[in-house]
């Protein structure tokens, strides 16, 4: 199982340090990570194994979004199913 999380907001140092870190807490694999910087605007998306997760998926979406909120930032994390849901036609 994969999950994906998306980060958008104003560029700060650590960001992907303190998403990553939350990932460890949950030991839940980072696979993949796209991120770019257009002027002061920050955009990740990173694909995460969640198969052996420690603790429950939707405490891990908590701790996302709280984060988010802490450093300005809009965070998303939802599980790959619903993610390729949400994009198909």
């Amino acid at each position: 199982m994969r999950a994906v999380v998306t980060v958008i907001g104003k560029d700060n140092v650590g960001i992907l340090h303190k998403v990553s870190g939350i990932c460890t807490e949950y030991n839940a694999n980072v696979m993949e990570v796209t991120q770019s910087v257009l002027q002061d605007m920050f955009a990740m998306i990173m694909l995460v194994d969640i198969s052996d997760i420690s603790g429950d998926f939707s405490n891990m979406v908590d701790r996302m979004t709280a984060l988010g909120k802490e450093l300005g930032l809009s965070i998303h994390t939802m599980h790959e199913d619903i993610f390729n849901s949400m994009h198909s036609i």
